[in-house]
């Protein structure tokens, strides 16, 4: 029992010390948020016709390189290209289209296409969607908690609960803040995934205590 504890106590230390390193990266230097939430420009050309994005990735690598750039197929038909870069000149526009111009047999030219400014997407606005869903299934959860181990004492399930599966997601972003793992389309499959392992791990804590106390009751 000893040793359980000075392991929980070591595990308690560590995971402390892992949120407040995550707090002082978030307020110093800020989440890294994938290229898709951050300010960046962005240009859509019409191609007319089907098209590879490997070759598209092979003309920004030339015309803008050493950057990150997230290219899509949009439109019905798929026959426009959306092309999304943290910094794009009015000079490398140009070669964009030229390139484009040159590899698809196109008269593309400059004065039609804009560059389009994306403002920065805020981690309020990402997770805005999931808030409610998120409260509902908590309460529905804590209620099913304090009822299901009332005799460990209604309250202590109840603070003991909510307590974890806040140091869970706290240690999940301070861990994604200090590795710069980008915050996008990976962070709230995250989050569920360590909500849900957060949950099971409780819950087998729990009933562990209450096969104890049940025990000592006989």
């Amino acid at each position: 029992m000893k040793e359980i504890n000075k392991k929980t106590k070591i595990l308690a230390i560590l995971i402390v010390m892992i949120i407040i390193a995550g707090m002082i990266v978030t307020f110093t230097i800020g989440l890294n948020f994938d290229l898709r939430y951050q300010e960046a420009k962005s240009i859509q050309l019409y191609l007319e016709k089907d098209f590879q994005i490997a070759d598209i990735k092979q003309i920004t690598d030339e015309v803008l390189p050493n950057q990150a750039v997230v290219i899509q197929k949009v439109e019905v038909f798929e026959d426009t290209v959306s092309i999304l870069a943290k910094e794009m000149t009015e000079e490398q526009k140009g070669n964009l289209i030229h390139k484009v111009n040159e590899k698809y047999g196109l008269e593309l030219t400059t004065d039609s296409i804009q560059i389009t400014n994306i403002p920065h997407t805020r981690g309020r606005d990402i997770v805005r969607p999931y808030i409610m869903p998120f409260a509902i299934a908590t309460i529905i959860i804590l209620v099913y908690m304090t009822i299901r181990y009332y005799k460990l004492g209604m309250m202590k399930t109840l603070l003991e609960t909510v307590a974890l599966l806040i140091a869970a997601q706290a240690t999940l972003l301070s861990i994604m803040a200090i590795a710069r793992i980008p915050i996008g389309r990976i962070t709230i499959p995250l989050v569920l995934a360590v909500y849900v392992l957060s949950l099971i791990a409780i819950t087998s804590c729990f009933e562990k205590k209450l096969a104890e106390k049940k025990k000592e009751e006989e």
